[in-house]
């Protein structure tokens, strides 16, 4: 991932340092577990943990180094491994097992802990827009569908549906997460015919993980489902992206991004102030999405094990998380600082809409009047069109309508925006499991 799109933090899970010093603490724990299992001297077992090479950029070069000769990663870590820590000890670091065994195992090592940098920041994202839902949950703003005005809704009750949606993105991730957090050292095809099974037990549970039985290879679905969860993020904040950049248009200006000091919107347009935040944040969905069709691809492989996911996994395993967390923070600080114009809101909902957004509950009235409910609906969608062609208020057109045989009273109420709103507080209510971020 280019380095735009890189938060440091989980950059660095997915370093070549990081890789291969995650390599190097389940080879040496294997050969501490083969130890415990009878197998390994015990001082021999000592000797590797002691003598074990610090992973800095040298040793990284130095296995690239090897690597042109082995054309074979893991083959070549082992090689410049054995040599560092020296003979006979040595050759005891990665008896028994396969490459999958290390690779596999310190790669969901890595996704775990890049699983627990993702759900700090959803329980962020979900806090930010809890925290908004309360506070805006009586500024009214106009509902719309198809794109079209539809009936009074309130940013409060925006906010609070992204939130739930956020949360059970949130569930997702702690669902892959605990699918990812699993390891295996059972050699070859996963029979354990060279290794026993307590030493796949103890480097796992001394990893935080859980054995699980395998191939060659822990199976990819579990991959899949990582990439998923991250592909679900992607879309819930491109959903909000989406909404801010229709708010956000010149003759809707409902909301608008946060805009800081010494910022430009254009640089040839001094009076611009472009919604470029959520426009990024949809564009990068993009990307994620892609990433879960790529590791949906990887689920099949050849019997026991071939390497087509190997590539493709080095590609978006580390991209999907970086992109993944940078969109959860990105999304915050978008959800926090939105700035919402509740006075142009309300003047689009009632004058800007000319009160066509209050034509339900008019039928209604005239279908309890006695009117059959498609009269009823007829004469209602009449007198909008006649609103919108005449640029005058539903109300207006509708008192004058000899149909119409609702009393003033009886039109007040059905134009009273507190009654289609006196509900408002039920999406806080579905938000109260959600206050302090809920368990992980």
């Amino acid at each position: 991932m280019i380095p735009r799109y890189s938060p440091a933090d989980m950059a660095a899970l997915f370093s070549d340092e990081a890789r291969l010093a995650t390599w190097l603490e389940v080879e040496v724990l294997a050969v501490e577990g083969l130890a415990e299992a009878g197998v390994v001297p015990a001082a021999d077992a000592a000797a590797v943990r002691r003598r074990a090479p610090v992973v800095d950029a040298a040793l990284v070069a130095e296995v690239a180094e090897r690597e042109r000769v082995t054309d074979h990663d893991v083959a070549a870590f082992v090689d410049v491994v054995q040599a560092r820590i020296g003979q006979p000890e040595g050759s005891w670091v990665h008896y028994g097992l396969t490459s999958s065994d290390v690779v596999d195992t310190a790669q969901c090592a890595t996704l775990a802990a890049a699983c627990d940098l993702l759900l700090t920041a959803a329980d962020e994202l979900v806090a930010a827009l809890v925290a908004r839902a309360h506070e805006l949950i009586d500024v009214p703003v106009t509902g719309r569908t198809h794109g079209m005005a539809a009936e009074p809704t309130t940013f409060g009750a925006k906010f609070a549906l992204w939130a739930l949606q956020a949360d059970r993105d949130r569930e997702r991730l702690r669902r892959a997460r605990r699918a990812v957090a699993v390891g295996k050292l059972s050699g070859a095809v996963g029979t354990y015919s060279n290794i026993d099974p307590s030493v796949e037990a103890f480097v796992c549970r001394s990893l935080g993980l859980a054995p699980v039985p395998a191939t060659q290879v822990i199976a990819r679905d579990r991959h899949a489902e990582y990439l998923y969860a991250c592909a679900s993020v992607g879309a819930t904040v491109e959903l909000i992206g989406t909404e801010v950049r229709h708010l956000a248009r010149s003759e809707v200006g409902e909301a608008e991004e946060p805009f800081a000091a010494g910022q430009k919107g254009s640089s040839a347009m001094p009076h611009k102030r472009n919604p470029i935040l959520s426009e990024r944040l949809c564009g990068l969905a993009r990307v994620l999405r892609g990433y879960a069709g790529a590791g949906l691809e990887d689920v099949a492989l050849w019997h026991e094990r071939d390497i087509s996911h190997s590539s493709v996994e080095r590609v978006v395993l580390p991209d999907a998380s970086l992109l993944t967390l940078y969109l959860l923070r990105k999304a915050t600080g978008l959800v926090s600082g939105l700035v919402v114009h509740a006075d142009r809101a309300l003047r689009n909902l009632t004058e800007g809409t000319r009160g066509l957004v209050f034509s339900q509950a008019v039928l209604l009235a005239l279908v309890g009047s006695g009117l059959s409910r498609d009269d009823a609906y007829r004469i209602v969608q009449r007198d909008a069109r006649a609103a919108v062609e005449g640029d005058r208020h539903l109300r207006q057109v509708l008192a004058e309508d000899p149909d119409v045989t609702l009393s003033a009273a009886d039109l007040d109420a059905a134009f009273d925006l507190e009654h289609y709103l006196r509900h408002r507080r039920r999406f806080l209510e579905a938000l109260e499991p959600l206050e302090g971020g809920g368990a992980r």
